[in-house]
């Protein structure tokens, strides 16, 4: 957990539509979701809401004010991509489609989305991402999902070795270097787009699960948000391997902070 000391009073904040869960009175405590795409995560509620009874919801993203659309997109798309060489992040649109980032154009945008989720009353906010990320200005405690993540995996597999599911074959040697860093068992990576063809994701996330089972890993990580429980459901029943999943990892982790700070 990292809370910057800096206040974002003197922020130029662009205001965006934004989104409460409209089911829990106003007093109820808040944890803010800041995705680095765009908000609602309609993918995401299904799976968060049970691991968070009695906290409302307040959904901000990264990119809810760039256009995605019509003689815009192409322009968007080039403004937030990556830097030659440097290993993508990838997340969710409003529309279901993804999106390739840069670190140096979603920094900033990720700044405004915590601040917005603050002013909607939000008790902490989880960054939606499992991406590394430089220290970010925040009022109120801000959890990272990468160290959330990572912890938990490393307290829990041991020495054994570990597969890690990533989206994008640009992530894959960065992934499997940073997890590396952290484990001591063997680590290796293969891939799998969450945000990919419906009819054939859940395939694709089998075959890379199997694909890393048949190499040896004990242990899957699917190390992305946009990995959901159903999955992580593909994921072990084509392998018969323990699963971890990313976003119930850091959601139940966000849970106790708000409870904590309610």
């Amino acid at each position: 957990m990292r809370k910057d000391a800096h206040a974002v009073d003197d922020m130029d904040t662009t205001e965006t539509a934004e989104t409460v869960d409209p089911g829990h009175p106003a007093g109820t405590p808040a944890l803010g979701l800041v995705t680095i795409g765009q908000a609602p995560r309609a993918d995401l509620r299904p799976d968060a809401e049970p691991l968070l009874p009695g906290v409302r919801l307040v959904e901000h993203g990264a990119l809810d004010a760039e256009r995605f659309d019509g003689a815009a997109e192409a322009a968007t798309r080039r403004l937030l991509a990556p830097e030659d060489g440097e290993a993508p992040l990838v997340s969710r649109l409003r529309d279901g489609r993804s999106v390739l980032l840069g670190h140096g154009a979603i920094v900033p945008r990720i700044t405004d989305a915590v601040a917005r989720a603050e002013r909607d009353g939000a008790a902490a906010t989880l960054l939606l991402c499992t991406g590394r990320f430089p220290a970010v200005r925040a009022r109120r405690p801000l959890l990272f999902a990468e160290p959330l993540v990572q912890q938990a995996v490393a307290a829990t597999v041991g020495t054994d070795p570990v597969g890690i599911v990533c989206p994008h074959p640009d992530q894959a040697e960065d992934v499997s270097r940073r997890w590396a860093e952290l484990l001591p068992g063997r680590v290796q990576a293969a891939t799998a787009d969450p945000y990919g063809p419906a009819e054939r994701v859940l395939d694709d996330i089998a075959a890379a699960a199997r694909t890393l089972a048949d190499r040896g890993s004990s242990w899957l990580v699917l190390d992305c948000i946009g990995y959901t429980e159903q999955m992580r459901t593909a994921a072990l029943r084509a392998t018969g391997r323990p699963v971890l999943l990313a976003r119930a990892i850091a959601v139940r982790m966000a849970a106790e902070v708000v409870a904590a700070s309610a």
